[in-house]
């Protein structure tokens, strides 16, 4: 259960039918290879990826996918020509107090998180995440984090008549957000490689990372594996989706880390002491 399994949640990632959405189990892994035999298998990983691509653009999308936003979502990522049939051109870029208009001749294909083979998610509480299994949504945010740059790309998506379509973008700093303090925490936790920023020992609940991984255990580990039992630790940009979950000023933050392919699933779970965030606890899936 190491950073080694990228590359196999990765190759996941090129066979799997994304006319469905993803369930909730942790990033599996594998044994690391020299440097050479690893660049190119990722090197092959990237050209399947990219022929799953093509083959899933020309596959039209299943109505029901409409239903619930994560199965849109990930076909929407995954099929170009979907893609710009559901956006709302010229689509309004906001920024301030200024707005600009994209064309459809100038919107290149975003494939957000589809590559990297997970994605992440952000929420106060455990109930929060049941919000993105409704099927009564009417508006959802798809958040690009970019912890290097202070701000948030929010991609603004509205439900109407029975269809999901990108209606804006919107470009905010950091303290525009309800999870201000915690995004700027991030910024340097990642930056750091949470030094300093994790209990020791760290609270875990998962497979038995010493034996049997169908064995659920609740034990402690040295602080710093905590890296370990996520599919890379990131450097630049985290995502978030918002199906309408209210944030608040809460002393606890639980980052998700959610497989596209095999729907596997670590928890990072963060509490608030004095001035700044903790990591306190891992719970994988």
């Amino acid at each position: 259960m190491k950073k080694a399994f990228l590359l196999v949640v990765c190759v996941c990632v090129a066979m799997m039918a994304v006319t469905t959405g993803c369930s909730n189990k942790k990033v599996d892994g594998g044994d690391s290879s020299s440097t050479d035999s690893t660049a190119a298998e990722l090197s092959d990983t990237v050209d399947s990826v990219d022929s799953a691509t093509e083959m899933i653009a020309a596959t039209p999308m299943p109505k029901a996918a409409d239903q619930l936003f994560d199965d849109f979502f990930f076909n929407f990522i995954a099929n170009k020509k979907l893609q710009s049939s559901r956006i709302k051109f010229p689509l309004a870029v906001v920024s301030g107090e200024k707005t600009t208009e994209l064309s459809r001749n100038n919107w290149k294909t975003d494939h957000f998180f589809r590559k990297q083979g997970y994605y992440t998610l952000i929420f106060d509480n455990e109930k929060q995440m049941k919000f993105s299994k409704s099927t009564d949504l009417d508006s959802v945010i798809v958040e690009k984090i970019h912890l290097r740059k202070d701000m948030v790309e929010q991609f603004w998506f509205d439900h109407q008549d029975g269809s999901w379509k990108l209606n804006q973008i919107r470009n905010i700093t950091y303290d525009k957000s309800y999870n201000a303090s915690f995004f700027a925490f991030l910024s340097r936790f990642f930056a750091n490689g949470g030094k300093g920023y994790v209990k020791s020992p760290l609270a875990y609940t998962g497979p038995d990372p010493n034996g049997e991984e169908t064995t659920t255990v609740n034990t402690t580990i040295p602080a710093e594996e905590w890296s370990s039992f996520l599919p890379e630790v990131p450097s630049d940009m985290i995502y978030n989706i918002l199906y309408g979950q209210k944030y608040s000023e809460s002393d606890r933050k639980i980052l998700t880390f959610r497989g596209l392919a095999n729907g596997v699933e670590t928890q990072l779970i963060f509490k608030h002491h004095g001035k700044d965030w903790r990591l306190e606890k891992i719970v994988a899936y």
